[in-house]
């Protein structure tokens, strides 16, 4: 019962931190004002979150390396500075679209990646007898994070174009004030075991040798898995994220009958079913397994992209799809860090899955601007709907892919340690 008692106080802080964290994922909702405010088009509206995913990425890989050797407690506290700091320089120079990339893209990105790697690392080795239900418990936070605060941004920015271009700023500096306290102050309470410490009565299974337990990332990269998983990770991250970025413009298309929710609402809806995906397939891949979890995920984004494709006009269609599409999404965000720690073990967790996100970063980068640029091409051509088929087509090919590739997967030989 002590143990139990004593390492469920180490859950709450990161779940906090990733609630807070969150915040970059509820940047559709300021798509459309930046739009009215400045005349930007979808592509630049879609860059400054594009370059976040990837700063993302560079922080999770460059933190995880840090966490490894200092502790969570000191990278997670310099995360929620840059943080804090990159939201309150948005705010000076975001009518700039260049400048917001820099600032919101790579400052806030950045910092996210070391505020939001330093936790999993931290319940990987508290918890390694409940790798996917605690991980998906702490990333479910910044995946509900945009159902508390894009409510509070929208309400905040307000509903007249005329005042946008003061009210942007306001908001973004009032979610860094949130921020750098939040994340800052929940960074304290982070810290790691006892080196070889383990859960009363627990044994590593199979997936978990002890000579797996050592594997540093130069040993990982000499395995087939790691890329294989990082293929899987980028296939399900390219439909999740895309239909992220896309929920508040998808929404907004919509004739005013039969947009049913305002863009905010809409975007706190779909980070329930974000949210609570990390935690239900993390936790049912506990007991069946993460590999046929993730094909059971990736068929799951496939249906949901089909009822996109068939959804134009339909309102409740279009969010019954976008809901499935990020609830699949959710648990790739839960599965692969468990995997990853099955796999290659708990030392060098941190830089392991650094090096696996990195599909997560390229997924983020590189497809939702492909697809931005298809939808206002198609909008320029006067058929926003025949955009949206086109990319949900596309992305129900690849989900698809992930699922079957994913039942290819076998956990490494173990080696004898060095």
């Amino acid at each position: 019962m002590q143990v139990a008692i004593s390492r469920a106080r180490y859950a709450v802080a990161p779940i906090l931190m990733q609630v807070l964290l969150g915040m970059l994922y509820s940047w559709s909702v300021f798509r459309g004002p930046l739009a009215k405010a400045y005349g930007w088009s979808n592509v630049q509206t879609n860059a400054p979150f594009s370059y976040s995913i990837l700063a993302l990425v560079a922080g999770t890989l460059l933190g995880g390396l840090w966490q490894d050797r200092s502790g969570p407690r000191l990278v997670a506290s310099a995360g929620g500075v840059i943080v804090g700091l990159g939201w309150v320089l948005s705010a000076l120079v975001g009518n700039n679209p260049g400048a917001l990339i820099v600032t919101y893209g790579c400052l806030i990105g950045l910092g996210t990646g070391f505020g939001y790697v330093a936790p999993i690392a931290t319940l990987l080795k508290w918890f390694p007898d409940k790798r996917g239900m605690m991980v998906g418990l702490a990333v479910m936070g910044i995946g509900v994070s945009p159902l508390v605060f894009a409510p509070l941004i929208e309400a905040l920015i307000g509903k007249d174009p005329a005042r946008f271009a003061s009210t942007i700023p306001e908001a973004f500096v009032a979610i860094g004030v949130i921020s750098i306290v939040g994340v800052v102050g929940a960074a304290q309470f982070c810290k790691a075991p006892p080196a070889g410490w383990r859960p009363a009565g627990w044994e590593p299974g199979p997936a978990s040798v002890s000579t797996r337990e050592q594997t540093p990332p130069s040993g990982m990269l000499c395995t087939w898995q790691f890329y294989t998983l990082w293929l899987i990770y980028f296939l399900g991250a390219s439909v999740g994220l895309t239909a992220i970025s896309q929920v508040a413009p998808l929404a907004a298309t919509m004739p005013k009958t039969a947009a049913a929710l305002s863009a905010g609402a809409t975007v706190g809806i779909v980070a329930i079913f974000n949210g609570f995906g990390r935690l239900i397939w993390g936790s049912i891949s506990d007991r069946l397994g993460r590999v046929r979890t993730m094909a059971v995920m990736g068929l799951s984004a496939a249906l949901a992209c089909g009822l996109l494709v068939r959804g134009a006009g339909n309102f409740w269609q279009l969010l019954a799809g976008l809901c499935i599409a990020v609830f699949a999404f959710g648990g790739f965000l839960a599965l692969m860090p468990s995997l990853t720690a099955d796999y290659y073990g708990p030392k060098h967790v941190g830089a392991n899955y650094g090096l696996v996100f990195t599909a997560f970063g390229v997924s983020g980068f590189l497809v939702p601007r492909y697809f931005a640029a298809i939808v206002d091409h198609a909008k320029a051509l006067r058929n926003v709907a025949a955009g949206y088929n086109q990319v949900y087509l596309i992305l129900a090919g690849m989900a698809a892919a992930g699922a079957l590739i994913a039942l290819a997967l076998r956990p490494p030989r173990a080696r004898t340690a060095s």
